[in-house]
């Protein structure tokens, strides 16, 4: 299920559903659904990412949409999934935002986009999706209503997200315990299990503050050369990751933010051979002791690692 809280671009999801088919798994309108209301990312959308990652207001964007995909959504000028249920309205809704951003393009002395093609394409995906629309919200209700066990996947995390992480380098959305409820139209008392999952050492794709970071051949060992498929790099844009010691401040802020019930440590594997093991405890900025995980990037910037060093136990 594809919740509300979603942006999504057609052409990826068709995608990514041809690539699940190849591998053997049927998919279809009864065991994929996506919501109504989900907004959907336009190619004036990627457009401008581009655009606007090439000057110097550059974000460190993964430069698929996703920000003006929400931006539209904020000023109630997107389009949501809905629309798609009539191919041919959707197309003219397509045609119109690619014109009036053409002419921010234009401005920007970036190269325009093909509204008439672009609008042709996208009526295509329309009809390929349509049969897949539905109102999760119900479907969730009555899942729920009937006692089924419900797994709520989220994406990124507490440091990504726009009200609660490292902003202005964030996400542009709520991807705490809260983008369950407002994501999916779910209230608050069906959730039992929160499964907070963490890296046993510290990564960060792009621009922002990163206490713990690490750099030269220690960073390289965190983050491997890229030739295996767990390596650190952006499962977007292919970038290296910046890498770090375990941040337990941030650890803890994540945990307390979204109630986390349990906790699972992935990579652990990668620091085997080490003799000690950094962990951040507290923060220490200009003198002061911190023990709590600053709000404001500015000062979480200036920050530096207080750590203690674990020796690596058997297990390791």
């Amino acid at each position: 299920m594809v919740g509300n809280g979603v942006v999504f671009n057609p052409r990826n999801l068709l995608k990514e559903m041809a690539e699940v088919s190849a591998a053997g798994i049927a998919i279809s309108p009864t065991n994929l659904k996506l919501s109504e209301a989900a907004h959907v990312i336009l190619p004036g959308h990627i457009a401008l990412d581009v655009a606007r990652e090439a000057t110097g207001k550059a974000q460190g964007s993964t430069k698929r949409g996703i920000a003006f995909a929400y931006m539209d959504k904020s000023k109630r000028e997107g389009l949501r999934a809905g629309l798609m249920r009539e191919p041919e309205r959707f197309a003219d809704a397509v045609h119109a935002h690619t014109q009036d951003v053409n002419a921010s393009l234009k401005l920007m002395g970036q190269p325009t986009l093909d509204a008439d093609a672009l609008a042709a394409d996208y009526a295509s995906a329309a009809q390929q999706l349509k049969p897949y629309l539905a109102n999760t919200f119900v479907t969730l209700r009555d899942a729920l209503a009937q006692g089924k066990r419900v797994l709520a996947e989220g994406a990124q995390a507490v440091l990504l997200d726009i009200d609660h992480g490292t902003y202005p380098y964030v996400t542009s959305s709520n991807a705490t315990i809260g983008g369950v409820m407002t994501g999916l139209g779910v209230p608050p008392q069906t959730i039992g299990r929160v499964v907070g999952v963490a890296k046993a050492f510290s990564t960060r794709v792009g621009l922002g503050p990163f206490v713990t970071e690490v750099f030269d051949d220690l960073a390289l060992r965190l983050r491997g050369t890229g030739a295996n498929p767990w390596d650190e790099y952006g499962s977007t844009t292919g970038r290296p990751r910046r890498t770090g010691w375990l941040d337990a401040v941030a650890l803890r802020y994540a945990v307390q933010m979204n109630g986390i019930t349990e906790l699972a440590l992935t990579k652990m594997d990668i620091l085997s051979g080490f003799e000690t093991l950094n962990v951040a405890v507290a923060y220490d900025y200009k003198g002061e002791h911190l023990t709590e995980f600053p709000q404001d990037s500015g000062v979480l910037a200036q920050c530096k690692p207080v750590f203690a060093a674990l020796p690596v136990g058997p297990m390791m």
